[in-house]
């Protein structure tokens, strides 16, 4: 069973790297969506933003999903907790299998291998906000504390 910290000290500090990794894929989304806009959704031309090569398709995903984790670093309660577990796995995933496809006509996302590293550091980090996020009551806090110091044998 998972022991996940409740009421880490250093809670605030994870949401607010969560809300930067959000705010960076909101910015890098809509300087794509500038940028792209009027070329095929799938298209594998050679336009960058904010350092990170992208087509029009990545760069609407890219709009949403920084608005999702900017919301979930925003709000009280678990939701940042599991949205930001569930980014991390998905910005892994996503990164490996695109850095499996890059030089093919599968690489839909246009994605370089750059893309790839940066996909792979936020869901590091976003894993990491995650695992330390988890909010609770303070009995909830002390069992867990208590579990973590002197477990069942």
């Amino acid at each position: 069973m998972a022991h996940f910290p409740v009421n880490h000290p250093a809670r605030p500090l994870y949401r607010v790297f969560a809300g930067l990794v959000g705010v960076y894929i909101l910015v890098f989304g809509v300087f794509g969506v500038v940028q792209t806009w009027g070329e095929p959704l799938f298209s594998r031309g050679s336009h960058w933003a904010l350092g990170l090569r992208t087509n029009l398709a990545f760069s609407l995903v890219s709009v949403l999903f920084g608005l999702v984790l900017i919301i979930g670093a925003s709000r009280r309660g678990n939701l940042g907790h599991v949205m930001n577990l569930t980014a991390g796995v998905v910005f892994m995933v996503t990164g490996i299998a695109m850095m499996s496809v890059l030089q093919t006509r599968a690489n839909v996302l246009n994605f370089s291998m750059s893309t790839v590293i940066v996909s792979l550091l936020f869901g590091l980090l976003l894993l990491a906000t995650g695992l330390y996020d988890k909010i609770g009551t303070d009995e909830h806090a002390e069992q867990e504390r208590a579990d973590r110091l002197h477990p069942a044998r």
